[in-house]
């Protein structure tokens, strides 16, 4: 990769023992498939999902919802099925200009928000959460391909929180070489991460049905309906990620009108986590046809 800082290089095969976890360096998953949906949702009420400081991308006159599923196959902590439910933002006190900050990310903070983030594997929040401020939590998840199809259940209590499929593209070689950065709320504190992708993927741009979210009758994600979610913008498979998970993080504080009157989500939620690679039961919840 060339994008891979000088501190990452020094480091690679050498170990961290962080919160308990160990790791070999540097954080990074291989062979693992991944997909990818974009859709278009209403500007105006993705700000509700935001912090003052970040601001949804605008594309013409609508803000990304992106839905991103990892199988992750080959990590230092295991396996584990990551589901990123997220809305593309910039990072700073004012809006940016429309489409730039897709072409400029450095300028403008591109990035992701991250709205849900359910895990597979108990020591995949304890990371996640903990080490780099990502809202994980244990989920029912499934990733599957099929010749056609690549899709992703995501279940709690036995009921259907969301569910998203693409239909493959047909070829797969498009490289892309990019640092993608998540933001995050955890602790009164937006975190930043990035991670840097090196990878191949096929993408769908034209034509219907090439991608569906489905929100379920779970309460978690109800609010989401609001968002006026449209057609899918973009389908996007990545048949084999390798991305590093950098490190490096950065954290600000979140600011507020008034002093909040509930405590935000602190270690408390992670500090008595412990190591398992276990998985909860697979989704069996139906699933809405088209």
């Amino acid at each position: 990769m060339l994008m891979i800082p000088r501190r990452i290089k020094q480091y690679t095969g050498k170990y961290a023992l962080v919160d308990g976890i160990p790791f070999k360096l540097p954080v990074s998953a291989v062979n693992s498939p991944a997909l990818m949906a974009i859709f278009p949702i209403n500007l105006e009420k993705s700000k509700a999902f935001l912090p003052k400081s970040v601001q949804p991308f605008c594309l013409w006159n609508s803000g990304l919802l992106i839905v991103t599923v990892i199988d992750y196959r080959e990590t230092p902590i295991g396996k584990y099925i990551e589901y990123s439910i997220g809305i593309a933002c910039t990072h700073g006190a004012k809006p940016a200009p429309k489409l730039l900050p897709g072409v400029l990310p450095n300028l403008f903070k591109t990035g992701q928000y991250v709205i849900d983030l359910p895990v597979s594997s108990e020591v995949s929040v304890k990371g996640g959460k903990g080490i780099w401020g990502m809202p994980k939590h244990q989920g029912q998840l499934d990733f599957k391909i099929t010749d056609e199809l690549v899709s992703s259940q995501y279940d709690l209590d036995g009921q259907l929180v969301a569910y998203v499929e693409i239909k493959k593209p047909r070829f797969n070689f498009i490289p892309i070489k990019v640092r993608a950065s998540n933001y995050c709320a955890f602790r009164g504190m937006l975190m930043k991460s990035d991670i840097l992708l090196n990878n191949k993927f096929g993408v769908r741009l034209f034509g219907k049905d090439k991608a569906r979210f489905v929100i379920g009758d779970h309460p978690r994600l109800q609010a989401m309906k609001d968002l006026e979610i449209g057609d899918a913008i973009a389908a996007i498979y990545l048949p084999s990620i390798h991305g590093i998970l950098d490190d490096h993080i950065e954290s600000w504080f979140l600011d507020y009108d008034q002093l909040p009157e509930k405590a935000p989500e602190g270690m408390e939620s992670v500090i008595d986590l412990g190591l398992s690679e276990e998985w909860l039961p697979p989704p069996s919840a139906p699933v809405p046809p088209k």
